[in-house]
């Protein structure tokens, strides 16, 4: 993640969502649940859903690959779709697990929450999620949206954090999804919080991907949305505005599960992958999978698995 995480997930570079999420992002072709019987039987193995974007299917991937390593016989199915999708796919037996992000899941659980912070996200979380699922541990990495601006534009307003940029948004024309306008996390938030009001809101709806990242480096806009595991940031050293007032939610990599499915060694197993998985993970396996070296997510998956010893 908003990827309906942050201001719900569009699909973002060549799928980093933008509230993929929401997640946002939206279900693709045909349904992967289609060939679904329904609830799995007590003895079959764990099914690891994912959403319709690249970062989901990795984690998918990653946790099923953990999951069979540690001897819990575990398939994924993925590109199930939004979260209004794959939690229904949870509630009716058709997948045991998927990766989620905290903070999203929350607001999709409580439409008014308003906490963000990772403590207060994870304490609120599990009272609001429905009998029958649960959720395990967050992982310190996450993915969420942040206000990102080049490195020419921050040496001449002198910009670290959000705060700075309110005090020269009225010079500033800001790249946003087009529901940003009006979503908390957009425009009123950067107002309330930062007294923030850019000189222009440029709609950009490819998920803080290409376009976006043009429209910056050629200063059509001078600070854009861009989330934050995606390879673009490092790869254009682009400086990420710190964000004091916490805007953004936390959006912690969680796993959310079947509570019936899912037992002790498995949650044990998923605990460790939590443990293990960073931030900076999560942008290398973006950039594996979705630069320039186009790798399997399986592949890059099971890679990362083996250099955390979590591959058996």
């Amino acid at each position: 993640m908003t990827l309906p995480h942050r201001l719900p997930r569009l699909a973002s570079l060549a799928a980093l969502p933008i509230l993929a999420l929401t997640l946002s992002a939206c279900g693709g072709g045909g349904s992967p649940l289609s060939t679904s019987s329904g609830s799995a039987s007590a003895g079959a193995p764990l099914v690891v859903g994912s959403a319709n974007f690249t970062e989901s299917e990795i984690l998918a991937d990653v946790y099923a690959g953990a999951l069979n390593a540690a001897g819990v016989q575990a398939t994924t199915k993925t590109g199930i779709g939004s979260r209004e999708v794959y939690i229904k796919a949870l509630q009716d037996g058709s997948i045991d697990l998927i990766p989620d992000y905290s903070g999203n899941l929350l607001r999709y659980f409580d439409k008014n929450a308003t906490v963000s912070s990772p403590a207060d996200v994870m304490a609120a979380l599990p009272g609001k999620t429905p009998q029958g699922l649960a959720v395990l541990n967050p992982a310190n990495a996450e993915d969420k949206d942040s206000i990102v601006v080049t490195q020419a534009t921050a040496d001449k307003y002198g910009l670290k954090s959000l705060a700075d940029l309110g005090k020269v948004c009225s010079e500033i024309a800001l790249g946003m999804p087009p529901e940003a306008k009006d979503r908390p996390q957009g425009l009123p938030g950067l107002k309330s919080k930062y007294g923030c009001e850019p000189k222009q809101f440029v709609p950009m709806s490819d998920g803080g991907g290409p376009v976006t990242l043009k429209a910056l480096l050629d200063n059509q806009i001078q600070a854009a949305d861009i989330f934050t595991t995606s390879p673009l940031i490092a790869q254009n050293h682009l400086v990420t505005l710190e964000d004091p007032q916490n805007l953004y939610a936390s959006q912690q990599v969680i796993p959310l599960v079947r509570a019936d499915r899912v037992g002790d060694k498995a949650k044990q197993t998923l605990n460790k992958v939590q443990t293990a998985l960073t931030t900076a993970d999560l942008v290398k396996l973006n950039d594996e999978v979705s630069g320039s070296a186009k790798q399997d997510p399986k592949a890059a998956a099971d890679a990362w698995l083996k250099e955390k010893g979590l591959a058996g």
